[in-house]
């Protein structure tokens, strides 16, 4: 599990998760979970016609994930979010469809692109996957307080002169950015659980801010790492476990809230101390 063919895939996937796991929080924050779910989407066409025009899938990846900001935002404008995101998704996965008919492997591509290559990572895909990590971080902790206040009071947010617009612009950008550098390593759809699952779990089990964020990258980085363990153990792709451990994460989160919430006391006896099941 260790040996030196899987150090590209350890390296790789932990960077992932890092980035996932910070930028996941605010996706969750923001109610942004449909666009996290279609922009990989929409960076699908990107890694299909870089074969076809003979260069480098990642450079497919980013025009395509910045066109599909570009969607999101001017049909946003001209009408509700989830219309703008329901035609991103129909319009760039049939653009992507076509793409992998006009090439020679179509089965074997729609696999890769979907669930990845996460065992087959090349040490090119280094660089950057860490410069976007840095990025991400670097933007997000740059930002925090601003994306913080935003999603928590909107109007406060305004009296204090922070523009949603140009938030939204960052999001939208960063969610670009790591799903650019994600789809190669675990696919389209594997790229969504990443984003959502461990910031939604976090969020449920702490609720200071910083120490939730904190949280999230964890749960993202031992779910990626407990994914990698099993499918070496089991010989079954990696992105079963991505998937099935994501749900499992989540339930397991509210469970947990759940049973949480139930030990503390009520409101109507917390603060009155006279009360008790024993009569006077």
């Amino acid at each position: 599990m260790f040996a030196s063919y899987m150090l590209h895939t350890w390296i790789m996937a932990s960077i992932l998760a890092m980035a996932t796991g910070i930028l996941g929080y605010f996706v969750i924050l923001w109610r942004s979970v449909f666009a996290a779910h279609a922009l990989p989407l929409a960076a699908f066409p990107g890694a299909a016609a870089a074969p076809l025009l003979g260069i480098s899938p990642l450079w497919g990846l980013f025009f395509f994930s910045g066109l599909g900001v570009l969607f999101l935002r001017l049909f946003s404008l001209l009408g509700r979010k989830d219309i703008a995101m329901g035609l991103l998704l129909t319009t760039f996965l049939a653009l992507g469809g076509l793409l992998l008919s006009m090439g020679q492997e179509y089965s074997a591509a729609v696999f890769s692109l979907l669930f990845g290559e996460i065992l087959g990572i090349s040490g090119r895909s280094f660089l950057p996957m860490v410069l976007i990590a840095l990025l991400v971080l670097l933007l997000v902790l740059a930002n925090f307080r601003s994306l913080l206040l935003q999603s928590v009071s909107p109007a406060l947010a305004a009296a204090a002169g922070i523009s949603r617009s140009r938030l939204d612009w960052l999001v939208l950008a960063l969610l670009a950015l790591v799903t650019a550098g994600a789809l190669p390593i675990v696919g389209t759809l594997l790229t969504f659980t990443l984003l959502v699952s461990p910031a939604a779990s976090a969020q449920r089990l702490c609720s200071h801010p910083f120490w939730s964020l904190v949280l999230s990258v964890f749960l993202a980085e031992t779910m990626t790492w407990l994914s990698i363990a099993m499918a070496f153990w089991t010989n079954w792709p990696p992105g079963f476990f991505v998937g099935t451990l994501g749900a499992v994460l989540f339930l397991l989160s509210h469970l947990t809230a759940r049973f949480r919430s139930g030990l503390r006391p009520s409101a109507d006896t917390a603060g009155r101390p006279g009360l008790s099941s024993d009569p006077a």
